[in-house]
């Protein structure tokens, strides 16, 4: 099955694109694959360290994450085309474990906006409201926790844009990381 490439404007209005008008649901990971397959390979995803992946590699990577208790994905949808990636996990447990003093109520997140034939204006930015969104929704959340390669600035800047403040650098196996968090009320007074 050939999936089209996300136009990301489909659903856009005068004033952009509406966070609102995302949903999330859980990645599949026989289904996804060869769409995330094309996205993670995309120069754009550098960051995601996925560039040598071949479409099994991909599958089996987020077969492991659906079986894994403290890791999720989720493909997010915007007017029901698939635009973007986002991955839940806990960073007392994974990824994080170890390296920051964890809080009740942490939530670690990657996101991945996928690439567009015609890129829109702002539409990254409504990917990560929409995201912050999401895992805000459940109440036990207290604080966002991202981990995002030093040498990101794009992302940075992002980040800061929904409230997130620079912890400082942490050294993971696979990079320098930029940690970073944003508490709830921070990223309500961004909106």
């Amino acid at each position: 099955m050939t999936t089209p490439e996300p136009s990301a404007a489909a659903g856009t209005g005068p004033g952009g694109p509406d966070p609102a008008r995302f949903t999330f649901r859980p990645v599949d990971p026989a289904a996804d694959a060869t769409l995330l397959h094309r996205w993670v390979l995309h120069p754009k995803a550098s960051f995601w360290l996925m560039g040598d992946a071949t479409r099994e590699d991909v599958e089996r990577a987020y077969t492991e994450i659906a079986a894994a208790p403290y890791e999720e994905a989720f493909l997010g949808l915007y007017g029901g085309e698939p635009v973007c990636l986002m991955e839940r996990y806990d960073p007392a447990r994974v990824e994080l474990a170890g390296l920051y003093p964890a809080e009740p109520g942490d939530v670690g997140m990657h996101f991945l906006v996928a690439p567009a034939g015609t890129p829109v204006h702002g539409f990254s930015r409504a990917v990560l409201r929409a995201v912050m969104a999401e895992l805000f929704a459940d109440p036990a959340t207290r604080r966002v926790v991202v981990e995002p390669d030093v040498r990101n600035t794009a992302v940075h800047r992002l980040n800061e844009s929904v409230g997130f403040e620079v912890a400082g650098k942490v050294a993971k196996p696979e990079k320098d990381a930029l940690l970073s968090i944003c508490t709830r009320e921070r990223f309500e007074a961004t909106r």
